[in-house]
């Protein structure tokens, strides 16, 4: 009994520090996204969709907004501080012309479908691409060396 106690009390002492040691969940891809909201109609799929977008644009802009903050603590000098940031500001403004287009290449495949389906694949698109922008900034975050 008393090691059943022990063990509690570690996981629970130790709980905390597990959410920097488990794996994040992968970023769904696109076909995932559908599947998830695919058990709605077409109108219902969209709708699901265009809720998980919303959700990825804030994950993404969280990320963005923390690494924006987090630059100001590299253990660099100003000038090296300084064109990290424009080039966090470039690379946002590129991802977002690259999402764009690529989510509407992603869209015409679906040629000249019936009902929503093309809108369904241009919100999927969007929302995993979000999620992989904002995964890969995470990812870049932790591994910058701060004060």
């Amino acid at each position: 009994m008393k090691s059943i106690k022990l063990i509690g009390f570690l996981l629970i002492a130790y709980m905390p520090f597990l959410a920097f040691v488990a794996p994040a969940a992968p970023v769904q891809n696109e076909r995932d996204l559908r599947a998830e909201c695919g058990i709605f109609s077409q109108a219902e799929m969209r709708d699901c969709l265009k809720k998980k977008v919303i959700g990825s644009q804030k994950a993404l802009r969280q990320a963005e907004e923390k690494m924006a903050n987090s630059l100001s603590n590299l253990k660099e000098d100003r000038k090296y501080i300084h064109q990290v940031k424009v080039q966090l500001t470039a690379s946002s403004r590129d991802f977002v012309k690259y999402r764009d287009s690529q989510c509407a290449f992603a869209s015409s495949l679906r040629g000249g479908g019936i009902g929503n389906t093309a809108e369904i694949s241009r919100l999927a698109c969007i929302t995993e691409l979000n999620n992989r922008r904002a995964e890969q900034l995470r990812n870049a975050l932790s591994d910058m060396s701060l004060k």
